[in-house]
């Protein structure tokens, strides 16, 4: 691991005495979102002189590596929490429940990446990404634990927002596709099971979907499971609705478990109440984030989209309504997640005075 800096005089100033860089810790270093965001911290200008991997007991002592140094997972516990400036929360929700205190006791800030804080009181919901695309329209909460939005909440919001630019929405409906790594590695290991059990006639595995998503399409998981669709759903609009606000119609939402692993894809209908042409509707879309993909391109899906930091978009014509579009739209929902969650972090250390 890199060497961590010096703690300064008053035992969190050690931040001041790294020269301004963060001392970070990543509750859940195990997990999919865990790993991918170690990658984009690693990957980025993230200012972390010193990166702590802890996740639970069956993840203890695995062999990890932060940049060119070898680490190891440790357990979540005081010490290893002392003078951490940062705390990522990217580990399972009960995991989240059972740690965050801690952390918040030590002082640390706070990016939860598992939703468990979204209605604790004075915790903000943020998307940087859609913040600055409201510029002066959405002040920085100065919240000191923060919960990254969820993916789909943070794109659909960005789409509709650079859409109005176009034209005034008159309505937006929207189908999500939702992959199993929005369940964690045992949602991912369930659909491969799944898919294998079929293919030799076994019995499926049920525990985590409770209904079969190998190569199916469904509106609602069996009863046993949790968190269910309709839940997700749920947290997909209060996120939009806490990032958007009344700027924007809240878009009609159904969700839809796909036999995907990796990756979000959306078909979204909005319609304008005055007529709009495809290229004015392309031109407000395309910029950062989001890049508006043409023929001959192949359209967007969850493949391509895998360890893209941006949503790829490919938009056309309603056959039957001049002023309507449907928009294609693939994002990789991890990455979306990692990423927004560092944004978050950065911007947490700025309004605290820790980095520039």
């Amino acid at each position: 691991m890199t060497a961590p800096a010096k703690p300064g005089s008053s035992g969190r100033a050690g931040v001041a005495g790294g020269g301004g860089l963060l001392r970070v810790a990543i509750v859940g270093a195990a997990t999919l979102k865990g790993k991918e965001l170690k990658e984009v911290l690693e990957a980025g200008s993230f200012p972390a002189v010193d990166v702590k991997l802890l996740d639970d007991d069956e993840a203890l002592g695995q062999l990890e590596s932060v940049g060119d140094e070898a680490t190891f997972i440790q357990s979540v516990l005081p010490e290893h929490l002392e003078h951490v400036d940062l705390a990522f929360f990217a580990s399972e929700p009960a995991f989240t429940r059972k740690h965050w205190n801690t952390a918040r006791k030590t002082g640390a800030a706070i990016v939860d990446l598992s939703y468990v804080l979204e209605d604790e009181p004075g915790v903000a919901v943020r998307s940087p990404w859609i913040e600055q695309e409201l510029g002066d329209g959405a002040p920085a909460p100065e919240a000191r634990t923060v919960v990254a939005a969820h993916p789909a909440a943070t794109v659909l919001a960005l789409l509709l927002l650079r859409a109005q630019k176009a034209g005034r929405l008159e309505r937006a409906v929207a189908t999500i596709f939702e992959p199993a790594s929005e369940h964690g590695r045992r949602g991912m290991d369930e659909l491969h099971q799944q898919t294998v059990s079929l293919l030799s006639f076994q019995p499926l595995p049920r525990e985590i979907f409770d209904a079969q998503v190998a190569f199916n399409l469904v509106a609602r998981y069996g009863e046993k499971a949790a968190p269910t669709l309709e839940s997700a759903e749920q947290r997909i609009l209060a996120h939009f609705r806490r990032l958007a606000g009344e700027r924007v119609p809240v878009p009609s939402v159904v969700l839809l478990q796909a036999p995907i692993f990796h990756g979000h894809v959306f078909s979204l209908y909005v319609e304008t109440e005055g007529k709009v042409s495809w290229g004015e509707l392309a031109r407000v879309l395309e910029g950062e984030h989001i890049r508006v993909l043409r023929a001959p391109e192949d359209p967007p899906s969850n493949v391509s989209a895998a360890g893209q930091d941006q949503v790829l978009l490919m938009l056309r014509q309603d056959l039957a309504r001049q002023n309507a579009f449907w928009l294609w739209a693939a994002a990789d929902n991890l990455r979306i997640s990692a990423l927004t969650a560092v944004d978050c972090a950065a911007a947490l250390a700025r309004s605290q005075g820790k980095v520039a």
